[in-house]
């Protein structure tokens, strides 16, 4: 195998999807090299189009890795890890996505949320070959149709990986899957690697610092997380229902992605939702919610099902 040909391919990706510019690419590639123990490399003119995705090239370099005893687990959790670290040589630091974001976000919303959603999937961070292995259909119900799915896009564990995870000295770094110190971990046999992870900081509650981020394993189109910067134990409490406040629904809802068929009478019942709860308790929260509000995808259900009735 060339390897000088797959680096020289994945640096050209990397350009041909905004992860770098062309004037990083030389840095990069260096950065590369230090990750394979070469000393030496010979560009490779590339004039073919780059692949939708990097997995193909990774997948080589993976291969070339193991064959020369720069990977000393072919595993799937080692072979994650390794090119979790190889994306990360071709990925913007997090000021400069950060900035980026908040430029776009200031011209059009929408532009901003679609450069981190392409970034989020062309940088493998969401591993959409493995996404689109997953089984997704409709089943038609006296409730409304239900979207159902099969998750296959998590990878089992090989029970070498899995002994390796036992052996393993225990971490509590970062604190959960959800932590923002999970950005840029090159992880572990226990934790998923997130070396090519970018967040986003969103400004929702005075006082807090809450961040945003694409799931790596969208259970639905454009699964997006918003997670707080503090890590504290998952519970509803009254401070939950005062940070959901109406300007912050509202929020969601128009920079949300691209809802379809949302009609202005589910607007009206959120916010109407969200503040009858605030005055009231938690408890007619939760029951008016399991009763009412039904989400599908990204698509709010039928009006009639939204109007409280």
């Amino acid at each position: 195998m060339n390897i000088n040909l797959e680096i020289s391919r994945l640096a050209k990706y990397a350009i041909d999807n905004g992860l770098i510019e062309e004037s990083d690419k030389i840095y990069c590639i260096n950065r590369l090299l230090a990750k394979l123990n070469l000393n030496e490399f010979e560009a490779v003119e590339i004039t073919e189009e780059s692949p939708e995705l990097p997995q193909p090239i990774l997948d080589n370099i993976l291969d070339w890795a193991f064959e020369n005893g720069v990977l000393e687990d072919n595993g799937i959790t080692a072979r994650d890890i390794f090119d979790t670290e190889i994306m990360d040589c071709f990925m913007p630091l997090p000021s400069e996505v950060i900035r980026r974001f908040k430029a776009l976000y200031n011209e059009d919303k929408t532009k901003a949320t679609d450069f981190y959603y392409k970034m989020s999937y062309k940088s493998n961070y969401i591993r959409m070959d493995r996404i689109r292995k997953n089984l997704v259909w409709t089943a038609d119900t006296k409730y409304g149709d239900i979207l159902i799915s099969i998750n296959l896009s998590k990878p089992e564990k090989d029970p070498k990986a899995i002994a390796a995870a036992l052996k393993q000295k225990k971490s509590s770094y970062p604190s959960c899957l959800l932590c923002k110190e999970n950005e840029g971990y090159k992880g572990t046999m226990s934790h998923p690697a997130r070396a090519n992870h970018r967040i986003i900081p969103v400004d929702l509650i005075e006082d807090e610092s809450w961040f945003m981020q694409y799931s790596p394993y969208v259970y639905y189109n454009e699964h997006c997380i918003v997670f707080k910067g503090a890590h504290e134990p998952m519970k509803i409490t009254k401070r939950t229902f005062e940070r959901l406040s109406v300007s912050l629904i509202l929020c969601l809802i128009i920079s949300s992605v691209q809802m379809q068929d949302f009609r202005l009478s589910a607007v009206q019942f959120l916010l109407t939702t969200i503040t009858r709860a605030v005055t009231l308790n938690s408890r007619w929260l939760k029951r008016r919610l399991t009763q009412r509000l039904i989400l599908k995808n990204s698509r709010m259900l039928k009006p009639g099902l939204l109007s409280g009735r």
